[in-house]
């Protein structure tokens, strides 16, 4: 797996309170995007402690060779110890009350990858045949636009766009969502906030991801086009692409 990563305050906010890591770690490369949330430097805060308190978890469950339900199971398990650490921290000053942020993390071992979400970062997968959004936003606007009350298009500009229903750090415990897909050499898994997807559309995605230029600067042609679009909010990727030899 090639994997590459960016973030960016954008144009409009005065701190970057995105968060992302990407490691390597017993056979499984690991990725993972944060969307702070919160007053002050709190937002920043919730999601530096939810990607350092989330690699943690993993670090000391996931075992070469284990299966995929055991990796979902371990995901699962870190994100809430990740939970756990924002409340916590919360705890100990008042002005952090309330702080959170959105999750979204894939696992790529040799059986597959698994993705889990908590809030409205998303994974997308990106292919010769399409691009298609792997998770679901925990968010007001999507569930309206499953109600059919409002199209994905609307969605993009609706004023209460940025109202999320589940976060890490919000309440005592949290739940998450989980995925499993799986690529072939040279197709691609992006993660991303949503400072990405309210200024890039899935077709300006996919086209610069399979056929914008050279894929080294891939995330930096996306984040031009957030910037040319406004980029009112942080803008923080992930790419992950299939080298030869994976599943």
């Amino acid at each position: 797996m090639k994997i590459w990563g960016i973030t960016d305050v954008g144009l409009v906010r005065r701190e970057n309170q995105d968060a992302y890591a990407v490691e390597s770690r017993n056979g499984f490369d690991i990725c993972v995007v944060c969307d702070g949330m919160g007053g002050a430097a709190a937002g920043k805060l919730a999601s530096e402690i939810a990607v350092r308190a989330y690699r943690e978890a993993l670090g000391e469950t996931l075992r070469e060779g284990m299966d995929l339900d055991a990796v979902q199971a371990a995901m699962a398990a870190a994100a809430s110890q990740a939970n756990r650490a924002i409340r916590e921290e919360a705890a100990r000053k008042p002005e952090y009350a309330g702080m959170g942020t959105t999750l979204v993390s894939a696992v790529s071992g040799k059986d597959g990858i698994v993705l889990v979400n908590v809030g409205d970062s998303r994974a997308y997968r990106i292919t010769a045949e399409g691009i298609q959004r792997i998770t679901r936003d925990h968010s007001l606007v999507e569930s309206m636009v499953e109600r059919g009350d409002i199209t994905e298009e609307e969605a993009r500009r609706h004023p209460n766009r940025n109202l999320i229903t589940r976060a890490l750090g919000t309440d005592e415990t949290v739940e998450s969502d989980g995925y499993r897909t799986t690529l072939s050499e040279g197709e691609y898994l992006l993660l991303c906030t949503d400072g990405l997807t309210i200024t890039v559309t899935d077709q300006e995605m996919l086209f610069e991801i399979l056929h914008g230029g050279d894929e080294e600067s891939c995330l930096s042609r996306l984040l031009a086009i957030a910037k040319e679009h406004g980029a009112p909010d942080n803008v923080t990727a992930v790419l992950m692409r299939q080298t030869e030899g994976g599943q």
